[in-house]
């Protein structure tokens, strides 16, 4: 028994590094390569057209990889592919930012430049990319919820991870909005991590529903998260009686927002999100430094901290009923 354990064991292990190995020989030694959270979700596809968009423009190779689940430990085997093909430039949507502060040193130890995205304050990076502030984009979401609720009432939040950075961070400047203004409204608990899994967030909606029958509102940072809280409400029949709010990729959630199930929500394109990476990629393969105001295509100008390495644009899409229907036209 203990030699068939160890067997299995080890065809478990050789099967781990299969799939990851043929996940990241996608990429190729390339100028750019991007690292997604996770790979196959409408969100990070239309990142990727991005990334290809810009590279062929440029007359670079670039692409992107993403793990088969929002897992820190494969970002980080998908970095240390990426040094071993000496890819220039590794840029990385973390989902976990402290975990890969050591393989990021490695990378730049190799003499290849680190971009971030989403993971402000990420340590270890040369740069990193928002196309959003944080007050604002997690201001907005609450502004957006607080209308649904009629400003009162009970209300649960979902981020991406408890070590995403960006995603608790938006949550931060929401709940502190919340408080400021709309003192009759409460959340149900503490935030949770499920907002990168449309089944979690799904399964997590559904127990707080029972668990707290007077709730009023999901809001949810995470491409999934909104989905699977408005499927849960739908399946509930509530979506009169609960408001979903949160970033999402349109073409996904475009059923749920025209039957009115997700009220709201607001993102910046992932498509251009790649492009940028892949413009920024470019300036530091050329030896050039970002500048305050500077521009970029399709984003203008920016804002350029040195002292906290980050690129700051500020370009937001709203996503409702009146809106659905273009983002969708648009591929997002």
């Amino acid at each position: 028994m203990a030699r068939h354990g160890w067997q299995w064991h080890r065809l478990q292990h050789t099967l781990a590094a299969c799939s990851l190995a043929l996940l990241a020989g996608t990429a190729g030694a390339e100028d750019v390569s991007v690292v997604a959270k996770i790979g196959g979700i409408p969100w990070f596809n239309a990142m990727e057209a991005g990334i290809k968009k810009a590279g062929r423009e440029l007359g670079i190779e670039s692409g992107m990889v993403g793990p088969t689940e929002a897992d820190a430990a494969q970002q980080v085997r998908a970095v240390e592919d990426l040094i071993a093909r000496r890819s220039k430039i590794i840029a990385v949507v973390p989902n976990d930012a402290q975990a890969l502060e050591p393989v990021f040193r490695r990378a730049r130890s190799a003499g290849i430049k680190v971009l971030t995205h989403e993971s402000p304050g990420q340590k270890g990076a040369d740069w990193n990319i928002e196309l959003s502030t944080v007050q604002g984009f997690g201001e907005r979401h609450m502004e957006s919820l607080a209308r649904s609720m009629g400003g009162e009432g009970r209300y649960a939040v979902f981020v991406g991870s408890l070590t995403v950075p960006l995603h608790n961070a938006w949550a931060d400047a929401a709940i502190a909005h919340q408080k400021k203004h709309w003192p009759r409204m409460q959340q149900v608990s503490e935030r949770f991590g499920v907002a990168e899994s449309l089944d979690e967030s799904y399964r997590t909606a559904q127990d707080l529903m029972r668990a707290h029958p007077d709730i009023r509102g999901f809001l949810a940072f995470g491409s999934q998260g909104p989905i699977g809280a408005g499927r849960a409400v739908a399946d509930a029949r509530k979506a009169d009686r609960i408001a979903v709010v949160g970033s999402f990729s349109p073409g996904q959630g475009a059923k749920l927002v025209r039957d009115g199930v997700i009220r709201e929500g607001f993102i910046w394109n992932p498509a251009l999100a790649g492009e940028v990476i892949v413009h920024v990629g470019k300036m530091l393969i050329d030896g050039r430094e970002p500048v305050d105001g500077m521009e970029l295509p399709g984003l203008g100008k920016v804002q350029v901290d040195r002292e906290r390495r980050n690129i700051q644009g500020q370009k937001l899409e709203a996503i409702n009923r009146q809106t659905i229907d273009r983002l969708v036209a648009l591929g997002l």
